[in-house]
């Protein structure tokens, strides 16, 4: 049996596994082939660090997220889930997408 990571991520509550974050980790944006393993994007051009999951005390964590909420009909399916900052998911609302944390050359930056 694999083993099963619990997360909170607003009102929202998600478990997965081992895999499906790998999954969804590999879905985030290679910016560089040498750390692909531990440094990636999100889509608003957020840096993310893998060891970082699930971590909002961390400047590169990130959080598994739905692209189209459960609440407006939204699957659980791989293909809906995208790696994202936690801050950028943290502040979406009504289902849309805000970018508060983009990058500045190997840094993130706050911009929302």
């Amino acid at each position: 049996l694999g083993s099963l990571i619990v997360i909170t991520t607003g009102h929202h509550m998600a478990g997965y596994t081992r895999e499906e974050i790998q999954k969804v980790w590999e879905k985030g944006i290679i910016v560089s082939n040498d750390y692909k393993d531990e440094w990636r994007k999100d889509q608003c051009g957020a840096w993310i660090n893998r060891n970082q999951y699930g971590n909002r005390q961390s400047d590169y964590g990130w959080e598994c997220d739905h692209i189209k909420p459960d609440s407006k009909g939204g699957s659980d399916a791989l293909y809906n889930i995208r790696p994202l900052h936690w801050k950028n998911n943290a502040s979406r609302q009504a289902g849309r997408l805000k970018t508060v944390v983009t990058s500045e050359g190997n840094k993130n930056i706050v911009v929302g």
